[in-house]
């Protein structure tokens, strides 16, 4: 099925305006089939994946509903988390770029009351929040809901497994029955389900089929890569693959223009083609690409569609389509009429899901592949030299210049030096000055032969001590430590509470970090992963942004913490003490009426506290390492400081 352009699906000019500055130009299928009811005032229940471009389809008929001139809420969007409130405030926000006077306003917790409740006084018509901070401000009368138009609830599968259906439940007590109701979700089961029969009335009902799909005969790979970094690895692929004929994909106009306008400074014979463009222009550029003046076409889905080349090697997509159908229809530009064919998918952070989703739909499976370093782009250049070298020698295509040759000889240079100047003058004139990304600084890996290296442990030399150390309770000295690695200027280490035991990857805690802070991409610095915890080094200016939007999601079922490290070396000590002697630990405390606990030991740790009914004091402390630390437990908690126990508590 065709899709509609957004201009047949009934938008106004201002909505429809901003949709254009957006760069889309085709709507994503649960937008094509669920805005058309939303704008004619339905209750609809759209089901579509993550990813799928569902926050357009509701916050676009919210947009054009609200009139700039009313001052009260008339749209209220609710989402499981503060994250997602943030991300569907800023989308709604530029909607209404070309609608002056509409104001969106995120209400979640977490954030101070002031800045929410002056937003609400200010007259803002579109509200985006959570379930737990809305309901407290219906509760204290802070938000009127009283002339509410519209509900959405956005990931409502999710919405109900944090357990919010109480919520949901008292909420929809102070929304007016006209109301109209939009729910959006992954997945409609049984909760799901009962929670729309009870809240809408003859909703139009949205499911995106997922089609079972085939792919052409086509060598697939992807590189994951820094979105800052797409650019210069589709100019390496380019390099390294040498196609006569390419077509990079990406979802919209302004990154077709970007791309474009980056590869032809960097000498590429690249053209665009998207829905800005004339027919007359059109048909200019797609006789160049034919003619192969063009060798690198990069295009829109709409400005490609119909599109009949059959002499393309390459397909690129420097952003992965929302649509697995469209992922098919551009990967089958290549390999036709027989002809071998490749496609290769650029992916950046939560692109990865997407790319999951179409392996699965699609039925192939898409390898991962190294970025190429720049000796490899460097390589791959000598060797097409060597060959254009080769079949021109073949040729004879070329005019002797001996008078030439023979003043260099006898001037005293060598043959073979003669031949390389040449060589690499022809590179340098005709190849490109690659750049550095962050892929480049690999990190070092752990040496696998280490072990066959030090020898099996019982062949292993005993471990040497001085009898002073051993006669001493095992205060022994350690063996110095390697150097720890000062702090970067600029760069503050945050601990957060997820590590090995929690199976977390470098890439999972980077991409949680980019995808709730909205930090840009690729400044995150070194990340280092123990069993229980991990440090992470985070450009100072987004330290506290960092904090307190991460602070409080979820990832692997726990709910994170994260904070300024004490220590800012990364590959410190994992503790600031040292092992000290021990030399005897004070008499710990009876089970018993009388009320004193046991003595400290000189040197040693505090004797334990004594334990009545009622009350019961700590024994007195002890010389812990050469601090003063208290006596032991009194009543079940620790003394303050030596000599005295803190009361215990009344059983």
């Amino acid at each position: 099925m065709d899709k509609k352009p957004f201009p047949e699906l009934g938008l106004a000019p201002d909505i429809l305006q901003a949709v254009t500055a957006l760069g889309f130009e085709l709507p994503s299928p649960i937008q094509a089939q669920s805005i058309p009811p939303a704008l004619e005032g339905r209750d609809v229940v759209g089901q579509s994946q993550t990813g799928s471009g569902k926050t357009m389809a509701f916050a676009i008929p919210a947009v054009q509903l609200v009139n700039p001139s009313d001052r009260g809420v008339r749209v209220l969007i609710m989402c499981p988390t503060r994250e997602l409130a943030m991300q569907v405030c800023e989308s709604v926000h530029k909607l209404c770029i070309h609608k002056p006077g509409v104001k969106a306003l995120p209400i979640y917790g977490g954030a101070t009351f002031d800045r929410q409740i002056r937003g609400l006084r200010d007259g803002a018509q579109i509200v985006v929040g959570t379930p737990g901070r809305i309901l407290d401000f219906v509760e204290k009368r802070i938000l009127d809901l009283s002339g509410l138009k519209m509900l959405v609830f956005d990931e409502a599968d999710e919405m109900l497994d944090m357990g919010f259906r109480d919520d949901i439940d008292l909420l929809m007590k102070s929304v007016p029955p006209t109301r109209q109701t939009l729910f959006f979700s992954a997945t409609i089961d049984g909760p799901i389900r009962r929670l729309v029969e009870s809240y809408t009335k003859n909703p139009a009902i949205i499911t995106v089929e997922h089609k079972a799909m085939t792919v052409p005969t086509v060598e697939q790979r992807y590189y994951e890569v820094q979105f800052r970094s797409k650019v210069e690895v589709l100019c390496r692929i380019l390099d390294m693959e040498n196609p006569r004929l390419a077509i990079v994909f990406a979802n919209t106009k302004k990154a077709v223009d970007d791309a474009t306008d980056a590869l032809v400074g960097r000498g590429y014979a690249a053209d665009r083609l998207h829905g800005d463009l004339n027919q007359v222009m059109r048909d200019r550029v797609m006789k160049n690409f034919r003619a192969g003046n063009v060798e690198v076409l990069l295009a829109t889905d709409v400005a490609a569609r119909g599109l009949d080349v059959d002499d393309i090697d390459l397909v690129v997509n420097l952003d992965l389509p929302y649509d697995e159908e469209d992922y098919v229809h551009r990967i089958g530009r290549t390999g036709r009429a027989g002809r071998s064919g490749k496609a290769v998918n650029l992916v950046s952070g939560r692109e990865i899901f997407l790319l999951q989703r179409i392996q699965r739909y699609a039925k192939v499976k898409v390898d991962r592949h190294k970025i190429p370093t720049r000796e490899d782009v460097e390589g791959k250049r000598v060797d097409v030299y060597s060959e254009k070298l080769k079949q021109m020698l073949e040729e004879a295509k070329y005019t002797k210049r001996e008078d030439t040759l023979q003043q260099l000889l006898d001037a005293g240079h060598e043959t073979t030096d003669i031949i390389s100047a040449l060589m690499q003058l022809w590179i340098n004139e005709s190849g490109r000055e690659s750049e550095e990304i962050p892929e480049d600084r690999a990190r070092p890996e752990r040496r696998r032969d280490d072990q066959q290296q030090r020898g099996p442990r019982d062949e292993r030399a005993p471990r040497e001590f001085n009898n002073d150390q051993q006669s001493q309770g095992g205060d022994f000295q350690r063996p110095e430590r390697p150097p720890q690695q000062q702090p970067q200027d600029g760069i503050t280490r945050m601990f957060i509470n997820v590590g090995n035991m929690d199976e977390v990857r470098p890439g999972d805690i980077a991409g949680l970090i980019y995808s709730t802070a909205q930090i840009p991409p690729g400044t995150l610095g070194k990340i280092e992963i123990l069993d229980k915890c991990s440090f992470v080094g985070v450009p100072s200016e987004f330290a506290q942004q960092v904090e307190n939007t991460v602070t409080g999601t979820q990832m692997r079922g726990r709910e994170l913490r994260m904070n300024v490290a004490e220590r800012q070396e990364f590959g410190a000590p994992r503790g600031d003490f040292q092992r000290r002697p021990f030399q005897g630990g004070g008499g710990g405390g009876g089970f018993r009426p009388r009320p004193f606990g046991g003595g400290g030991g000189q040197g040693g740790y505090g004797g334990g506290g004594g334990f009545k009914k009622k009350f019961g004091n700590g024994g007195g402390g002890g010389n812990y390492g050469g601090g003063q630390t208290g006596g032991g437990y009194g009543g079940g908690k620790r003394a303050p400081r030596a000599g005295e126990g803190f009361e215990g508590w009344q059983d």
